[in-house]
């Protein structure tokens, strides 16, 4: 029974680590471009920002909410973009990350 039981906990762990692995990555475009690099942590990711692009590699389920832009626009400044490729937030969303900018 033990070794069952293992055998499935491994399974749903592998399963979650590959769901992890395999996520696409939420990008932002800035509405100015920063000065040089920069590794901001927003929405429970780090992004690496260049230019006016950032872009979170492996974001958890919060970086890609208006909550996870907001976060970003407070340290890096207004975006013109935020999401996913496949579920980028509206325009009335972005609207709302970016009053974080103003703040």
């Amino acid at each position: 029974m033990k070794f069952r039981l293992s055998g499935v906990l491994a399974a749903i762990a592998a399963g979650a680590l590959a769901t992890s692995a395999m996520a696409e990555p939420v990008i932002a475009k800035l509405a100015t471009a920063g000065a040089g690099a920069a590794k901001p942590v927003a929405g429970g990711a780090v992004f690496e920002c260049l230019g006016d692009v950032c872009a979170a590699r492996t974001p958890s389920g919060d970086t890609a909410t208006v909550r996870g832009c907001k976060e970003l626009v407070r340290q890096m400044g207004a975006v013109n973009s935020f999401g996913m490729a496949t579920k980028p937030l509206s325009a009335d969303q972005i609207s709302a990350c970016n009053e974080s900018a103003k703040k």
